[in-house]
């Protein structure tokens, strides 16, 4: 039986100011048509309920435990409380929002590593927000690695993959400005990185020979060393060493050139040095149903590749195509992985 029949989702409240409850309340009004996996909010009943009155929704609540939230998710949303008021209203942030998220994580995470949840699907959350409040960590993926190191015992190298049918993209180095990626840069980290991304497609997505394609640092991967050494002296014996390894990669290749059509039937993901060399095609290509996918954990997360859109927060405007996108990728990876038992 499949973890989508047998366990629902937890999936967190995000940003309570930005446009994650709206989603929320979408997939679940159109849960029937839109055939969404049973998943259960992580949130507060009353915000939730001052929410869907602002978008003028009727929606019927269950608070339940997670075990409880499969056979409610039919008739009304299944909510775990947290054990915190939100306050904050659309597109407002306030003192509650970063508490909140970060609860909403923490819920999420421990209850699937109990077993009582499939999979971890995020709402966004508002990363200044969350600095504000002292949050330490630069992101999500960061804070996923460190609850899931605490649960297990073992340091945990997180790989952020960013999904679509169109296009994989690993960037290699993540949230830096520009000036510190050489410097960051190594032949053991693309190694790494190379390794975890090889193994999670065959374990979680079932290629059996992932074929992975690795991105010049440089303009023309460096041309030779004429537009800089860091192709020829990190990436190049990068990727010699994965295939060492056995790993289908090749590379360094020119990144103007790697993400036309012809290009993308060659491999199953690139591998790229930077944040925005993956970012920038993936969501050029697939904005509305691009999912970012925590590799290297022992659990599966998933979440929309948009932010909060505070803008739109309370209008009903917003597209939950990346929402239900994360929800759908998060049931079916889930199936490939085993249960994890925490440390004692």
């Amino acid at each position: 039986m499949s973890a989508r029949g047998r366990l629902p989702l937890a999936l967190t409240l995000g940003e309570p100011a930005g446009i994650g409850p709206d989603l929320t309340f979408a997939l679940w009004q159109r849960r029937v048509e839109l055939d969404v996996p049973a998943f259960y909010l992580i949130g507060d009943i009353d915000f939730l309920r001052r929410r869907a009155k602002i978008l003028a929704l009727d929606i019927p609540y269950a608070a339940v435990k997670p075990q409880e939230a499969a056979p409610a998710f039919a008739h009304a949303l299944p909510v775990v409380a947290l054990d915190l008021a939100v306050t904050a209203t659309p597109g407002k942030p306030d003192a509650s929002s970063a508490p909140a998220a970060i609860a909403a994580i923490r819920r999420a995470v421990a209850d699937v590593l109990a077993g009582h949840a499939a999979a971890v699907v995020t709402n966004p959350v508002a990363k200044n927000v969350l600095y504000r409040s002292g949050f330490a960590e630069p992101g999500h993926t960061e804070f996923l690695a460190r609850l899931a190191a605490e649960a297990t015992g073992t340091a945990q190298h997180p790989v952020m993959m960013l999904w679509s049918p169109e296009l994989a993209v690993v960037p290699v180095t993540i949230h830096l400005p520009l000036r510190d990626v050489v410097s960051r840069l190594s032949e053991a980290l693309i190694v790494q990185t190379g390794r975890i991304v090889a193994h999670d497609l065959q374990s979680r997505f079932a290629i059996v020979r992932p074929r992975i394609a690795v991105a010049g640092l440089n303009p023309h991967a460096g041309e030779e060393g004429a537009l800089g050494e860091e192709d020829h002296t990190i990436v190049a014996p990068a990727v010699r060493a994965l295939r060492a390894q056995g790993i289908d990669a090749i590379g360094p290749l020119p990144a103007d050139t790697l993400f036309h059509a012809r290009a993308r039937a060659s491999y199953d993901v690139a591998l790229c040095m930077y944040h925005d060399q993956a970012l920038i095609p993936i969501k050029t290509l697939a904005f509305d149903n691009a999912v970012n996918v925590t590799l290297g954990l022992p659990f599966v997360r998933t979440s929309p590749d948009h932010g909060t859109a505070f803008d739109i927060a309370g209008k009903g405007t917003a597209d939950p195509s990346s929402l239900l996108a994360a929800l759908t990728l998060a049931a079916r990876l889930s199936v490939n992985t085993p249960a994890l038992v925490p440390a004692k």
